[in-house]
């Protein structure tokens, strides 16, 4: 049976130089949960704001904007 690619000598390779600091991990730029939908100035799906910054329960009431989902995406 064939090995994954995280598994074998190579992952192990490259988990005993992460521990003797010879290569560093990649930070990850953060991730948002970002909302986007439609409003009666930009019909189309666009970005409206962070879920943290907006209320898309409240926009979608007082229909300030349909069509709403809410994905992450990276912040920056």
């Amino acid at each position: 049976m064939a090995r994954g690619y995280a598994e074998g000598p190579a992952s192990e390779e490259r988990l005993d130089a992460l521990d003797r600091g010879e290569i560093e991990e990649i930070a990850r730029p953060p991730e948002r949960t970002a909302v986007y939908g439609s409003t009666p100035d930009d019909p189309g799906q666009h970005f409206i704001g962070w879920l943290d910054e907006v209320d898309p329960d409240a926009m979608f009431e007082a229909g300030e904007a349909w069509g709403l989902k809410v994905v992450r995406r990276r912040a920056g």
